[in-house]
């Protein structure tokens, strides 16, 4: 098996995670964080129904579509919870890989580097390793989607005109996530047996940020040819 080749044929099938690769350890404690439900909203739980329902199915595909007459803005809302959820337990099971020491930088290869900035707490960009920064950004999304304001959890309740911008904000950075992921550990991945359900996540989601325009051309440039492939 070529390991500079991470999408096979096998992993197009839905590999479901065990308990014992995603339990955090205490390696992982730092930026494993509990899994999030989905928005509550006015549809939300029957919408994560639907999601469970069609990647049970094993069509990738099918799985991002919008349900015919169902909202856009709670279709982005629940994805978004449950692209965190996968892209948190992902990144737990390389604790003990991705160290400040091993890491000292957030890079995609050695032409990409990603420095931290969220406006708020941190409003100049900084560099840090690369697991500060997952957990900059972990803790960032979890911020988001816990605000009411951009993601309401009322039935009925209106979301942000800005929304699909705080949307598109959102897996840009959890995209980079994966760039790290493929770049600095898929060696690692392949050893922990996860490399199958790191291929199966990662298609999902570059099939559901290009089928509603979420992440740009230029950012995915660091896995062009997975995306590509």
């Amino acid at each position: 098996r070529a390991q500079g080749q991470p999408f096979e044929q096998r992993a197009l099938r839905i590999v479901e995670p065990t308990n014992a690769m995603f339990w955090p350890s205490s390696t992982t404690q730092r930026t494993f964080r509990p899994k999030k439900n989905a928005p509550v909203g006015s549809k939300g739980a029957a919408l994560k129904s639907h999601i469970d329902a069609t990647l049970g199915s094993g069509n990738l595909r099918e799985a991002v579509l919008l349900p015919p007459g169902e909202d856009l803005n709670e279709w982005l809302a629940v994805n978004t919870v449950d692209f965190y959820n996968a892209t948190s337990m992902l990144y737990a099971i390389l604790g003990e890989y991705c160290t400040d020491a091993a890491c000292p930088t957030m890079c995609a290869g050695p032409k990409y580097e990603y420095r931290w900035a969220d406006g708020v707490k941190v409003k100049k960009p900084i560099e840090c390793s690369a697991p500060q920064y997952v957990d900059y950004l972990l803790e960032w999304v979890e911020a988001q989607v816990d605000d009411e304001a951009l993601f309401p959890q009322a039935p009925g309740a209106a979301f942000p005109k800005n929304f699909a911008d705080v949307v598109r904000k959102i897996f840009t950075r959890l995209f980079r996530v994966y760039a790290h992921i493929y770049h600095s550990h898929f060696p690692q991945v392949c050893t922990l047996g996860a490399e199958a359900h790191l291929n199966t996540c990662f298609k999902h989601f570059i099939y559901f940020t290009g089928a509603f325009g979420l992440v740009k051309r230029e950012e995915l440039a660091p896995l062009g040819e997975l995306v590509d492939g």
